[in-house]
Protein backbone atom coordinates (compact mmCIF):
# COMPACT_ATOMS: atom_id res chain seq x y z
CA UNK A 1 0.00 0.00 0.00
CA UNK A 2 1.49 3.35 -1.03
CA UNK A 3 0.80 6.71 0.61
CA UNK A 4 0.24 10.00 -1.19
CA UNK A 5 0.56 13.63 -0.18
CA UNK A 6 -2.82 15.25 0.40
CA UNK A 7 -2.24 18.69 1.88
CA UNK A 8 0.33 21.45 1.81
CA UNK A 9 1.27 23.00 5.18
CA UNK A 10 3.58 25.98 5.52
CA UNK A 11 7.32 25.79 4.84
CA UNK A 12 9.70 24.01 7.18
CA UNK A 13 12.70 25.44 9.02
CA UNK A 14 15.65 26.65 6.90
CA UNK A 15 17.86 23.99 5.36
CA UNK A 16 21.22 23.83 7.14
CA UNK A 17 24.25 22.79 5.18
CA UNK A 18 27.03 20.60 6.56
CA UNK A 19 29.29 23.64 6.91
CA UNK A 20 26.80 25.24 9.32
CA UNK A 21 26.67 22.27 11.69
CA UNK A 22 28.42 22.28 15.03
CA UNK A 23 29.61 19.41 17.19
CA UNK A 24 26.17 18.70 18.69
CA UNK A 25 24.52 18.41 15.29
CA UNK A 26 27.30 16.25 13.88
CA UNK A 27 27.11 13.90 16.87
CA UNK A 28 23.37 13.48 16.30
CA UNK A 29 23.91 12.90 12.59
CA UNK A 30 26.62 10.36 13.29
CA UNK A 31 24.31 8.37 15.55
CA UNK A 32 21.94 7.87 12.61
CA UNK A 33 24.65 7.21 10.01
CA UNK A 34 26.33 4.67 12.27
CA UNK A 35 23.37 3.04 14.01
CA UNK A 36 24.77 3.78 17.45
CA UNK A 37 23.11 4.24 20.83
CA UNK A 38 22.89 7.24 23.15
CA UNK A 39 23.51 4.84 26.03
CA UNK A 40 27.17 4.86 24.94
CA UNK A 41 27.44 8.66 24.88
CA UNK A 42 29.62 10.49 27.41
CA UNK A 43 27.91 13.87 27.35
CA UNK A 44 25.20 16.02 25.81
CA UNK A 45 25.74 19.31 24.00
CA UNK A 46 22.92 21.59 25.17
CA UNK A 47 23.95 25.15 25.94
CA UNK A 48 20.64 26.77 26.99
CA UNK A 49 17.18 25.89 28.31
CA UNK A 50 15.62 26.81 24.95
CA UNK A 51 17.60 24.02 23.27
CA UNK A 52 16.35 21.53 25.84
CA UNK A 53 12.78 22.74 25.24
CA UNK A 54 13.16 22.09 21.49
CA UNK A 55 14.52 18.60 22.17
CA UNK A 56 11.70 17.77 24.58
CA UNK A 57 9.10 19.04 22.10
CA UNK A 58 10.53 16.66 19.51
CA UNK A 59 10.03 13.92 22.09
CA UNK A 60 6.45 15.27 22.44
CA UNK A 61 6.90 16.69 25.95
CA UNK A 62 5.70 20.23 26.66
CA UNK A 63 6.90 21.59 30.00
CA UNK A 64 4.20 24.27 29.89
CA UNK A 65 1.78 21.40 30.44
CA UNK A 66 1.88 20.47 34.14
CA UNK A 67 1.04 16.85 33.27
CA UNK A 68 4.15 16.54 31.10
CA UNK A 69 6.34 18.16 33.74
CA UNK A 70 4.93 15.76 36.32
CA UNK A 71 5.52 12.81 33.99
CA UNK A 72 9.17 13.73 33.38
CA UNK A 73 9.76 14.10 37.11
CA UNK A 74 8.18 10.67 37.67
CA UNK A 75 10.58 9.12 35.15
CA UNK A 76 13.47 10.99 36.80
CA UNK A 77 12.44 9.66 40.19
CA UNK A 78 12.37 6.08 38.91
CA UNK A 79 15.82 6.49 37.36
CA UNK A 80 17.28 7.85 40.59
CA UNK A 81 15.71 5.05 42.63
CA UNK A 82 17.14 2.47 40.23
CA UNK A 83 20.67 3.87 40.49
CA UNK A 84 20.51 4.13 44.27
CA UNK A 85 19.11 0.62 44.75
CA UNK A 86 21.06 -1.24 42.04
CA UNK A 87 24.46 0.43 42.47
CA UNK A 88 24.31 2.45 45.67
CA UNK A 89 24.90 5.67 43.70
CA UNK A 90 24.71 8.95 45.59
CA UNK A 91 22.62 11.12 43.31
CA UNK A 92 22.91 14.72 44.49
CA UNK A 93 19.75 16.82 44.95
CA UNK A 94 20.43 19.17 41.97
CA UNK A 95 20.18 16.08 39.73
CA UNK A 96 17.66 13.98 41.67
CA UNK A 97 15.21 16.80 42.44
CA UNK A 98 15.99 19.89 40.31
CA UNK A 99 13.87 23.02 40.53
CA UNK A 100 13.66 22.92 36.71
CA UNK A 101 13.78 19.48 35.10
CA UNK A 102 15.69 20.99 32.17
CA UNK A 103 18.63 21.48 34.52
CA UNK A 104 19.39 17.76 34.37
CA UNK A 105 20.02 18.07 30.62
CA UNK A 106 22.15 21.19 31.09
CA UNK A 107 24.16 19.57 33.87
CA UNK A 108 24.76 16.56 31.61
CA UNK A 109 26.08 18.99 28.99
CA UNK A 110 28.40 20.79 31.37
CA UNK A 111 26.43 23.99 30.76
CA UNK A 112 25.55 24.47 34.45
CA UNK A 113 27.64 24.58 37.59
CA UNK A 114 28.83 22.63 39.40
CA UNK A 115 30.53 20.67 36.59
CA UNK A 116 31.14 17.76 38.95
CA UNK A 117 27.52 16.68 38.43
CA UNK A 118 27.90 16.22 34.67
CA UNK A 119 28.67 12.51 34.79
CA UNK A 120 25.92 11.51 37.19
CA UNK A 121 23.42 13.64 35.22
CA UNK A 122 24.42 11.74 32.07
CA UNK A 123 23.92 8.41 33.83
CA UNK A 124 20.51 9.46 35.12
CA UNK A 125 19.36 10.57 31.66
CA UNK A 126 20.42 7.26 30.14
CA UNK A 127 18.28 5.38 32.63
CA UNK A 128 15.39 7.80 32.06
CA UNK A 129 15.66 7.12 28.33
CA UNK A 130 15.20 3.38 28.88
CA UNK A 131 12.43 3.71 31.47
CA UNK A 132 10.39 6.05 29.28
CA UNK A 133 10.72 3.68 26.33
CA UNK A 134 9.74 0.63 28.39
CA UNK A 135 6.68 2.28 29.89
CA UNK A 136 5.59 3.69 26.53
CA UNK A 137 5.68 0.15 25.16
CA UNK A 138 3.55 -1.07 28.05
CA UNK A 139 1.11 1.79 27.47
CA UNK A 140 0.77 0.75 23.82
CA UNK A 141 -0.12 -2.80 24.86
CA UNK A 142 -2.72 -1.52 27.32
CA UNK A 143 -4.32 1.05 25.00
CA UNK A 144 -7.11 0.16 22.55
CA UNK A 145 -5.46 1.49 19.40
CA UNK A 146 -5.25 -0.56 16.23
CA UNK A 147 -1.92 -0.87 14.46
CA UNK A 148 -3.45 0.67 11.34
CA UNK A 149 -4.67 3.71 13.30
CA UNK A 150 -1.23 4.20 14.87
CA UNK A 151 0.39 3.93 11.44
CA UNK A 152 -2.04 6.55 10.13
CA UNK A 153 -1.07 9.01 12.88
CA UNK A 154 2.59 8.41 12.14
CA UNK A 155 2.05 8.82 8.42
CA UNK A 156 0.18 12.11 8.74
CA UNK A 157 2.94 13.53 10.93
CA UNK A 158 5.74 12.42 8.62
CA UNK A 159 4.09 13.55 5.39
CA UNK A 160 3.18 16.92 6.87
CA UNK A 161 6.89 17.52 7.47
CA UNK A 162 7.66 16.18 3.99
CA UNK A 163 5.42 18.80 2.46
CA UNK A 164 6.93 21.54 4.60
CA UNK A 165 10.38 20.49 3.41
CA UNK A 166 9.29 20.57 -0.22
CA UNK A 167 7.56 23.93 0.25
CA UNK A 168 10.85 25.30 1.62
CA UNK A 169 12.65 24.29 -1.56
CA UNK A 170 14.78 21.55 -0.04
CA UNK A 171 16.49 19.34 -2.65
CA UNK A 172 14.06 16.42 -2.44
CA UNK A 173 13.21 14.55 -5.62
CA UNK A 174 10.97 12.03 -3.89
CA UNK A 175 9.50 11.51 -0.41
CA UNK A 176 7.13 8.54 -0.37
CA UNK A 177 5.89 6.03 2.19
CA UNK A 178 4.79 2.42 1.96
CA UNK A 179 3.61 -0.38 4.21
CA UNK A 180 5.00 -3.87 3.69
CA UNK A 181 2.25 -6.28 2.60
CA UNK A 182 1.40 -9.56 4.35
CA UNK A 183 3.18 -11.71 1.74
CA UNK A 184 6.35 -9.61 2.01
CA UNK A 185 6.26 -9.85 5.81
CA UNK A 186 5.97 -13.63 5.71
CA UNK A 187 8.83 -13.87 3.20
CA UNK A 188 11.06 -11.56 5.24
CA UNK A 189 10.52 -13.48 8.48
CA UNK A 190 11.10 -16.82 6.81
CA UNK A 191 14.32 -15.54 5.26
CA UNK A 192 15.72 -14.21 8.55
CA UNK A 193 18.21 -16.32 10.46
CA UNK A 194 16.41 -15.37 13.67
CA UNK A 195 13.14 -17.00 14.69
CA UNK A 196 9.88 -16.35 12.86
CA UNK A 197 8.79 -14.15 15.76
CA UNK A 198 11.70 -11.76 15.14
CA UNK A 199 10.79 -8.09 14.90
CA UNK A 200 10.32 -6.53 11.49
CA UNK A 201 11.76 -3.03 11.57
CA UNK A 202 10.77 -1.95 8.08
CA UNK A 203 7.03 -2.68 8.19
CA UNK A 204 6.51 1.05 7.56
CA UNK A 205 9.16 2.63 5.33
CA UNK A 206 9.74 6.07 3.86
CA UNK A 207 11.94 6.55 0.83
CA UNK A 208 13.66 9.88 0.33
CA UNK A 209 15.57 10.73 -2.84
CA UNK A 210 17.81 13.82 -2.95
CA UNK A 211 19.34 15.52 -5.96
CA UNK A 212 22.95 14.72 -5.03
CA UNK A 213 24.83 12.56 -2.53
CA UNK A 214 26.18 15.54 -0.56
CA UNK A 215 22.61 16.61 0.23
CA UNK A 216 21.80 13.38 2.09
CA UNK A 217 23.51 14.29 5.39
CA UNK A 218 21.80 17.71 5.70
CA UNK A 219 18.41 16.16 4.91
CA UNK A 220 18.89 13.47 7.57
CA UNK A 221 20.02 16.15 10.04
CA UNK A 222 16.89 18.17 9.30
CA UNK A 223 14.68 15.14 10.00
CA UNK A 224 16.47 14.59 13.32
CA UNK A 225 15.79 18.18 14.34
CA UNK A 226 12.21 18.53 13.10
CA UNK A 227 10.57 15.11 12.81
CA UNK A 228 12.02 12.45 15.11
CA UNK A 229 14.31 12.63 18.16
CA UNK A 230 17.81 11.33 17.43
CA UNK A 231 17.90 9.52 20.78
CA UNK A 232 15.34 6.99 19.57
CA UNK A 233 17.30 5.80 16.55
CA UNK A 234 17.27 1.99 16.82
CA UNK A 235 20.83 0.78 17.50
CA UNK A 236 22.30 -1.77 15.10
CA UNK A 237 19.62 -1.25 12.44
CA UNK A 238 21.50 1.17 10.17
CA UNK A 239 22.83 0.07 6.80
CA UNK A 240 25.03 2.75 5.35
CA UNK A 241 27.04 2.20 2.18
CA UNK A 242 26.54 5.74 0.93
CA UNK A 243 27.70 8.41 3.41
CA UNK A 244 30.99 8.11 5.31
CA UNK A 245 31.13 10.20 8.47
CA UNK A 246 34.90 10.61 8.12
CA UNK A 247 34.35 12.23 4.72
CA UNK A 248 31.87 14.67 6.26
CA UNK A 249 34.46 15.75 8.81
CA UNK A 250 37.11 16.13 6.09
CA UNK A 251 34.74 18.34 4.12
CA UNK A 252 33.81 20.51 7.10
CA UNK A 253 35.57 23.93 7.21
CA UNK A 254 36.43 23.38 10.90
CA UNK A 255 36.98 19.66 10.47
CA UNK A 256 40.14 19.38 12.60
CA UNK A 257 38.63 21.34 15.49
CA UNK A 258 35.38 19.37 15.29
CA UNK A 259 37.20 16.02 15.18
CA UNK A 260 39.04 16.87 18.39
CA UNK A 261 35.71 17.40 20.21
CA UNK A 262 33.93 14.25 19.03
CA UNK A 263 33.09 11.57 21.59
CA UNK A 264 34.45 8.83 19.30
CA UNK A 265 37.38 8.88 16.81
CA UNK A 266 36.28 10.28 13.42
CA UNK A 267 37.58 7.19 11.58
CA UNK A 268 35.86 4.69 13.89
CA UNK A 269 33.34 3.60 11.26
CA UNK A 270 36.17 2.40 9.03
CA UNK A 271 37.51 0.18 11.83
CA UNK A 272 34.18 -0.78 13.36
CA UNK A 273 31.42 -0.56 10.73
CA UNK A 274 27.72 -0.33 11.49
CA UNK A 275 25.23 -3.14 10.81
CA UNK A 276 26.25 -5.42 7.92
CA UNK A 277 24.66 -4.94 4.52
CA UNK A 278 21.55 -6.87 3.59
CA UNK A 279 22.67 -10.29 2.35
CA UNK A 280 20.09 -10.27 -0.45
CA UNK A 281 21.19 -6.93 -1.91
CA UNK A 282 23.33 -6.80 -5.03
CA UNK A 283 27.04 -6.15 -4.55
CA UNK A 284 26.74 -2.69 -6.11
CA UNK A 285 23.61 -1.69 -4.20
CA UNK A 286 24.20 1.46 -2.13
CA UNK A 287 21.83 3.11 0.31
CA UNK A 288 21.40 4.70 3.75
CA UNK A 289 18.77 2.86 5.81
CA UNK A 290 18.06 3.65 9.45
CA UNK A 291 15.21 2.92 11.83
CA UNK A 292 13.70 5.20 14.46
CA UNK A 293 11.05 4.69 17.12
CA UNK A 294 8.80 7.67 16.49
CA UNK A 295 6.92 9.03 19.53
CA UNK A 296 3.15 9.46 19.12
CA UNK A 297 0.76 11.25 21.52
CA UNK A 298 -2.48 9.41 22.35
CA UNK A 299 -4.10 11.92 24.74
CA UNK A 300 -7.41 11.60 22.89
CA UNK A 301 -7.60 7.90 23.76
CA UNK A 302 -7.23 8.50 27.49
CA UNK A 303 -9.46 10.18 30.02
CA UNK A 304 -7.91 13.27 31.67
CA UNK A 305 -8.41 11.51 35.00
CA UNK A 306 -7.12 8.11 33.86
CA UNK A 307 -4.55 7.00 36.47
CA UNK A 308 -2.68 5.12 33.73
CA UNK A 309 -1.66 8.49 32.27
CA UNK A 310 0.30 9.31 35.43
CA UNK A 311 1.62 5.76 35.65
CA UNK A 312 2.74 5.34 32.03
CA UNK A 313 2.31 8.72 30.35
CA UNK A 314 0.51 9.60 27.12
CA UNK A 315 3.22 8.74 24.58
CA UNK A 316 3.70 5.52 22.63
CA UNK A 317 6.25 4.62 19.95
CA UNK A 318 6.02 3.31 16.40
CA UNK A 319 8.93 1.86 14.41
CA UNK A 320 9.64 3.58 11.10
CA UNK A 321 12.42 2.93 8.60
CA UNK A 322 13.87 5.70 6.45
CA UNK A 323 15.69 4.89 3.23
CA UNK A 324 17.69 7.81 1.84
CA UNK A 325 19.51 7.85 -1.48
CA UNK A 326 20.50 10.35 -4.18
CA UNK A 327 18.92 10.40 -7.65
CA UNK A 328 21.87 8.86 -9.52
CA UNK A 329 22.33 6.06 -7.01
CA UNK A 330 18.59 5.36 -6.97
CA UNK A 331 18.73 4.82 -10.72
CA UNK A 332 21.73 2.47 -10.47
CA UNK A 333 20.04 0.54 -7.66
CA UNK A 334 17.24 -0.42 -10.05
CA UNK A 335 19.56 -1.85 -12.68
CA UNK A 336 20.92 -5.37 -13.12
CA UNK A 337 21.96 -7.33 -10.05
CA UNK A 338 20.95 -4.49 -7.70
CA UNK A 339 17.33 -4.33 -8.86
CA UNK A 340 14.46 -5.06 -6.52
CA UNK A 341 13.38 -7.94 -8.75
CA UNK A 342 16.76 -9.66 -8.32
CA UNK A 343 16.63 -8.91 -4.57
CA UNK A 344 13.26 -10.63 -4.19
CA UNK A 345 14.41 -13.56 -6.31
CA UNK A 346 17.41 -14.17 -4.02
CA UNK A 347 15.25 -13.79 -0.93
CA UNK A 348 12.60 -16.24 -2.19
CA UNK A 349 15.29 -18.73 -3.14
CA UNK A 350 16.57 -18.64 0.46
CA UNK A 351 13.04 -19.09 1.85
CA UNK A 352 12.31 -22.08 -0.39
CA UNK A 353 15.61 -23.69 0.59
CA UNK A 354 14.88 -23.24 4.31
CA UNK A 355 11.30 -24.48 4.02
CA UNK A 356 12.24 -27.62 2.08
CA UNK A 357 15.39 -28.52 4.00
CA UNK A 358 15.22 -32.17 5.10
CA UNK A 359 11.75 -32.63 3.62
CA UNK A 360 12.56 -33.54 0.03
CA UNK A 361 11.92 -37.27 -0.54
CA UNK A 362 15.01 -38.87 -2.12
CA UNK A 363 14.60 -40.64 -5.43
CA UNK A 364 14.42 -44.43 -5.36
CA UNK A 365 17.46 -46.29 -6.56
CA UNK A 366 17.21 -48.15 -9.82
CA UNK A 367 17.37 -51.96 -9.73
CA UNK A 368 20.92 -53.16 -9.98
CA UNK A 369 22.32 -49.79 -8.94
CA UNK A 370 25.07 -49.45 -6.39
Amino acid sequence: MAFELKRAPGPSAPFRSLEQMGVAELEELRLLLRGGSVIDWRRLEFTAAAEVDAFLRLNLFDLDDSRDDRRLRAILGQAVDYLRNAFGYRVAAPVAAPEDVRDVFLLASGALEPKKYRRIACVVLKVMHVIHHLEARELLFRTPIREADLADRVHRRIMAEAERMKASGMPIVEFAGSVKGRSSLVTKLLAKKESVAAQVFDRVRYRIVTETTDQIAPIVHHLARHLFPFNYAVPGQTQNSLVRFADLILGHPQGSAVAAQLQLPPDLEGRDPAAPRNEFSGKDYRVLNFVVDLPVRIDDLMSPLDPMADELGRIVFSLVEFQVVDRATARINEEGDSSHERYKRRQLKRVLRRLSRGLVVPKKRKRGGS
